[in-house]
């Protein structure tokens, strides 16, 4: 990381150059000096990275000068992993300045012959279009070879989402689990498989969301890439709570204006504010929190999850199967798919079909079978007969 700092009265600018090798260099005068020349030091650097470096060496400046402090810190982690571990051991050794699209396609190739899914490969592809995207600022490169590459990662005719739901009984072991391991993440824990939120509408969700008196979830915001956008089709929607999770929501909302309420009279009395005022605050604030009052992490929610998993002993899945689970317990009472088109959000009932429609149980059997109620007892002794 570069950056400009005193050190025994001195300014000094300590960054590292393209080849990860860290400089100090003292500069004569005041600190805004010293950033001028980390200025110029930095400037020189991105100029000549991409163009004598290997794939590997520029990917490690780029993580340290350009994403780091760019991007949350999660993100910042999950482009570090995939690069090391996906990327690197296929084209690392390359030089930057020399990889192309067909290049990019053999490592999609790879990945898919690896089994991993097609989200996992948007995320391998996604800090490499950073780093060319960087390179094209900089003058380093000309095009973007994993930029439009995305007609190389999709679904082949009749291939379906992996999907791995949790059955009834294993979601009551969860739950039991978490509510006897980490009580404060049960609101969240519950809520995605009672709703078929995804990830992100759950941790982008307020508590003005909710209306009590309804029973439903008004699902407004999602968060994606640690941007906070409308839900996926740019629709908003209702989901319908159960009386359960209607409860343990009230509860938590109920909890937290009073500790709020009683964090304002503490306050000496010309600073507080009113009680609609706080509580107003309270609802606006996002609905699921770490412990410390903060918006939930997407990657450390994750961990929990897996955590909550191995505590519970139960087989891995991902977080995203929780949504699955949603949809496979409705189809399983039976409910129609229309209705869990609408509670998931699909943009069609084809996708809802397409989805899920597989998992209705005996529905050929049943249509077939209402056939024989158009005959009457008469008409089948006849044609008997």
């Amino acid at each position: 990381m570069a950056c400009v700092r005193k050190w025994r009265g001195k300014w000094i600018v300590d960054w590292r150059d393209p080849a990860g090798k860290r400089n100090i260099e003292t500069v004569d005068g005041n600190r805004e000096d010293a950033a001028r020349r980390l200025a110029e030091v930095v400037t020189t650097g991105k100029q000549s990275a991409g163009k004598r470096l290997t794939f590997e060496e520029y990917s490690k400046w780029w993580l340290e000068n350009c994403a780091r402090g760019e991007i949350r810190e999660s993100t910042y982690q999950e482009y570090e992993a995939v690069l090391r571990n996906h990327v690197n051991p296929v084209i690392g050794k390359k030089s930057f300045a020399k990889i192309d699209r067909k290049m990019i396609r053999v490592l999609i190739a790879t990945k898919k012959k690896e089994g991993y899914d097609r989200s996992t490969i948007r995320n391998i592809l996604a800090p490499i279009r950073g780093m060319y995207n960087q390179a094209i600022e900089d003058g380093d490169a000309f095009a973007n070879p994993a930029a439009r590459i995305g007609k190389f990662n999709r679904r082949t005719e009749g291939e379906q989402e992996k999907k791995n739901p949790l059955s009834r009984e294993e979601v009551q072991t969860m739950l039991t689990t978490v509510a006897e391991t980490m009580p404060e993440y049960f609101p969240v824990f519950l809520c995605a498989p009672r709703t078929g939120l995804r990830q992100g509408e759950l941790i982008a969700a307020k508590g003005r969301d909710l209306d009590f008196v309804g029973r439903f979830f008004q699902v407004q915001r999602n968060l994606s890439r640690g941007k906070i956008e409308l839900p996926k089709n740019g629709k908003t929607r209702k989901v319908d709570m159960s009386r359960q999770l209607s409860a343990v929501l009230d509860d938590m909302l109920s909890r937290r204006r009073v500790r709020a309420l009683e964090a304002e009279m503490k306050k000496p009395k010309e600073e507080r504010r009113d009680a609609a005022t706080v509580i107003s605050d309270v609802m606006d604030g996002w609905l699921f929190q770490t412990p410390v009052g903060t918006q939930l992490d997407p990657s450390n929610l994750r961990k929990l999850f897996n955590k909550l998993l191995t505590a519970a002993k139960l087989r891995r899945v991902r977080f995203h199967d929780l949504r699955h689970t949603f949809a496979s317990l409705l189809i399983e009472q039976r409910e129609s798919l229309a209705y869990i088109k609408d509670q998931m959000g699909h943009s069609s009932i084809k996708v809802t079909a397409d989805s899920y429609g597989h998992l209705v149980p005996g529905g050929n059997r049943q249509a077939v079978g209402r056939l024989d109620e158009a005959i009457k007892p008469s008409q089948e002794k006849r044609a008997v007969g």
